[in-house]
């Protein structure tokens, strides 16, 4: 593993846990921050762990853009920096394991878009989300395109438009997280769903995620496309015979991927 200034990154058994370490300045994402993500879910992709935990440390997920670092650059330097922060958004995405953000305190602006883009998102009831920038004077454009994709068109606007948070009981209502727990059992909770969401085959579990994001906000009927070439031809691997074998034999899988 790389190191690291502004995260943390650990392994435990089969899931890594990835920790935004700035809490001195709210886990904001400056660019050398968003860099030391990327790399970290890149070497994660690489490996065979089963799932992640994105996280943060100190009073709050995270704030969104550091604007100590965006105000210092002319339009080139901050395509350069949303760019690569859509980088980050997309990789999480892509990456074969499981993500589950683990949320406490605020997650604002780009912080949000971290948690719209995981896979899953575990809140403790003193989380909050935001998209400020409607109340500010710059938009949250790219922390938008992920929340509306997790919460729908009219409750994006509200958001964004608005820009008040909103609590971690009306999130999980939006569909922005799964579940909302208490602050003392959020760790329990995140471990929980990870342990769930990360059973059967590694191998197949991968392919799966890839296809639900390729077939996502396509009409229905490339949609179907998509997934029944996919389908068709993931039932001749190793891991579906195995399923199916097991299924049939009524024992255990035994999974070797």
């Amino acid at each position: 593993m790389a190191e690291y200034q502004h995260i943390r990154v650990e392994r435990t058994d089969d899931v890594v846990r990835i920790t935004m370490d700035r809490a001195a300045r709210r886990n904001s994402l400056s660019a050398e921050h968003l860099v030391e993500l990327l790399t970290a879910f890149r070497e994660v992709a690489a490996s065979d762990a089963l799932g992640v935990v994105l996280a943060g440390e100190g009073p709050m997920f995270s704030a969104g853009h550091d604007f100590a670092d965006v105000s210092s650059r002319d339009l080139e330097g901050v395509r350069e920096l949303l760019t690569l922060c859509t980088d980050v958004m997309r990789t999480i995405e892509s990456v074969p394991q499981v993500v589950v953000a683990r949320v406490h305190g605020l997650a604002t602006a780009a912080g949000c878009q971290l948690v719209a883009s995981c896979d899953l998102a575990v809140a403790s009831e003193d989380a909050a989300f935001a998209l400020p920038g409607g109340k500010g004077g710059w938009f949250c454009h790219t922390p938008a395109v992920p929340v509306a994709r997790a919460i729908g068109r009219k409750r994006l606007m509200e958001l964004a438009l608005t820009g008040d948070p909103i609590d971690a009981r009306t999130a999980e209502q939006w569909g922005l997280v799964n579940r909302v727990v208490p602050a003392g059992g959020l760790d329990e909770a995140v471990d929980d769903l990870v342990r769930r969401a990360t059973r059967g085959s590694r191998a197949s579990k991968a392919l799966g995620k890839q296809t639900i994001y390729a077939q996502l906000d396509r009409p229905e009927a490339d949609a179907y496309a998509i997934a029944v070439e996919v389908m068709a031809a993931a039932s001749q691997t190793a891991a579906a015979k195995e399923g199916m074998s097991s299924f049939l034999e009524k024992r255990p899988a035994v999974w070797t991927d």
